[in-house]
C-alpha cells in the first residue's frame, strides 16, 4: 500500500531472557487510527516502546515513511516524527506545564515557531492555558494527560503513539480526552494507541489488532473487530 507510513515487520523484543514479542508485524497508513489491544503483559506497551526505540529489537525491522528506524536511538526517531505519551504521563513534575511543553520541543529550533506550537497546544486543551505556570504535579489526572499528549504534541510528530490514554481517568475526562484524539487525527496526525478500554477505542479507531502473549492474533476494520464473537467475550463484557 502505498500511503503506509509505518511498517513492521516480524519483530522479535526481548526483556533479557523473556521473549516479550513473538514476530509482530502491523501496518499503519496515514491519517487513520489504529489502536491495539490486549490484555496485560500481552506485549501492547513493548510494542510502543520498540516501534519508538526504547527497546531494541533481536530480529526483524521497523519501517517509517520507506526508511528503516530500528537502529536509531529513541532521541533520533522522535526527531523523524515518532512521539510516544507514555502510560502513567511521566510529565515532569517538579516544573511548570509552560516549561514541560518548551522541554517537548528540545529536540527542535526555532523559538517563534516553538511559541505558535505551544499556543495550538492551549488552542487543544484550553485548561493547561489557564494552569501554565501551575507546576505539573500538582494537576489533576486529566489535565496531567492533556499535558502528556501536548508535550508530545510539541515535537510535530507525524505519528503520535499513546499508551493507556484512559487509564485512572473519570469517564467524562476519557471521552474529552478521546475527543481531542480524533481532533488531532483530523487534523493531520496519524494516531495509534494502546488501550484496555476497548469500547472507548472502537469509537474512534479505524482499524485494530489484537495481541496476546506476545503475537498478533487479530487484524481487522473495527465494525468488524466490534461484531467478533471473541472480541465481544474477552474485551467488550459481551
Amino acid at each position: 500500500m502505498d500511503n503506509e507510513l509505518l511498517k513492521v515487520l516480524d519483530i522479535h523484543s526481548f526483556y533479557g531472557n523473556i521473549e516479550a514479542l513473538k514476530g509482530i508485524s502491523l501496518h499503519v497508513k496515514s491519517k487513520e487510527i489504529i489502536t491495539l489491544i490486549g490484555s496485560n503483559g500481552a506485549g501492547k506497551t513493548t510494542t510502543l516502546y520498540t516501534i519508538t526505540g526504547i527497546i531494541r529489537p533481536r530480529k526483524g525491522e521497523i519501517l517509517f515513511q520507506g526508511e528503516r528506524i530500528n537502529q536509531y536511538p529513541a532521541h533520533k526517531i522522535v526527531k523523524r516524527g515518532i512521539a510516544l505519551v507514555p502510560e502513567g504521563r511521566k510529565i515532569f513534575s517538579r516544573l511548570t506545564v509552560l516549561e514541560n511543553l518548551e522541554l517537548g520541543a528540545f529536540t527542535r529550533k526555532g523559538r517563534e515557531k516553538i511559541k505558535r506550537d505551544i499556543e495550538g497546544v492551549f488552542e487543544l486543551f484550553p485548561r493547561l492555558r489557564e494552569r501554565k505556570n501551575q507546576i505539573a504535579g500538582t494537576l489533576s489526572g486529566g489535565e496531567q494527560q492533556m499535558l502528556a499528549i501536548g508535550r508530545a504534541m510539541m515535537t510535530r510528530p507525524v505519528l503520535l503513539l499513546l499508551d493507556e490514554p484512559s487509564m485512572g481517568l473519570a469517564p467524562v475526562v476519557v471521552e474529552a480526552i478521546f475527543d481531542t484524539i480524533k481532533d488531532i487525527n483530523q487534523k493531520g496526525t496519524t494516531v495509534m494507541f494502546v488501550e484496555q478500554n476497548a469500547w472507548m477505542a472502537f469509537k474512534i479507531a479505524n482499524r485494530g489488532y489484537v495481541i496476546q502473549s506476545g503475537s498478533i492474533v487479530m487484524e481487522d476494520k473495527i465494525e468488524n473487530l466490534r461484531e467478533n464473537e471473541m472480541i465481544k467475550k474477552a474485551y467488550l463484557g459481551g
